[in-house]
């Protein structure tokens, strides 16, 4: 399995960073993409990957930091997107659910994250929440600009969201959000039984949105419960578990152009 979207520079991991990435080993998961949400913390996304053959990065500061950006963070992130740790740009995107940061400098950030990814021929990742009718726009403005590929991370969304997406030839994400079984993530659980097998991935989005059936008993999900996302997804798709890594991988592999 390779978990597309983690987190593992955050402090939920101070004490256990090595331990959480054995165990995930352990578990079936070759690959983490560990993602950057500030200048720091790509910076620290980019000193694990250097460290760990399993780890590699992702740059950029996420929309809910972009507020709080000092003047030479975006000068930072640009010169870390050169280093061969880096296989794509972001924590990128909108996000309207919260109120860190004004809209515009949010957009702002977007359109310099989607330029630096075509800039460098990288993937971006793309986190949207409740502002998808502002986000496709961008993304299809980008895509006349030059070629687009990225990722929705932790897809959220709804149908038509979803084939917007995938008409641009993004690839659509699923976190432990997909193992939930209370009725409000009936569509999203429906949306993933559907995504066309090749633009499919997995992630955990560690230490958030720890899955069923460890939700409520543990407080920090991490990479090695990826594969609860895998086993539901598996489930849902009606097909064997081996098969729906090998796909996911593969289209990580592809995507993110790591690995054999």
């Amino acid at each position: 399995m390779i978990d597309t979207h983690a987190h593992l520079d955050q402090p939920e991991f101070d004490a256990d960073r090595l331990l959480v990435i054995d165990r995930a080993l352990h578990e079936g998961v070759s690959i983490i993409l560990c993602v950057g949400t500030s200048a720091d913390s790509s910076a620290a996304a980019v000193q694990l990957a250097t460290e760990c053959e399993t780890v590699y990065a992702a740059v950029g500061i996420q929309p809910n930091y972009v507020a709080e950006a000092g003047k030479s963070d975006w000068t930072r992130v640009a010169e870390l997107a050169a280093k061969p740790q880096v296989v794509a740009i972001g924590e990128t995107g909108l996000d309207r659910h919260w109120d860190f940061a004004p809209f515009g400098v949010q957009q702002d950030y977007f359109d310099r994250h989607l330029r630096l990814a075509q800039e460098f021929r990288l993937p971006v990742v793309v986190h949207c929440r409740e502002a998808e009718a502002d986000l496709v726009p961008m993304l299809r403005d980008a895509a006349k600009k030059g070629p687009l590929r990225g990722v929705l991370h932790s897809f959220s969304g709804g149908a038509d969201f979803a084939e917007e997406c995938l008409e641009l030839g993004l690839f659509l994400s699923f976190s432990g959000m997909v193992t939930y079984l209370n009725g409000k993530f009936r569509p999203l659980r429906e949306i993933a039984r559907t995504v066309p097998e090749d633009r499919l991935l997995i992630e955990t989005d560690s230490p958030y949105l720890v899955p069923h059936p460890l939700r409520g008993r543990q407080k920090r999900n991490e990479p090695a419960h990826l594969r609860f996302v895998a086993g539901s997804l598996a489930e849902l798709r009606n097909v064997g578990l081996g098969h729906l890594v090998d796909v996911t991988s593969a289209n990580a592999r592809r995507l993110f152009s790591i690995g054999p």
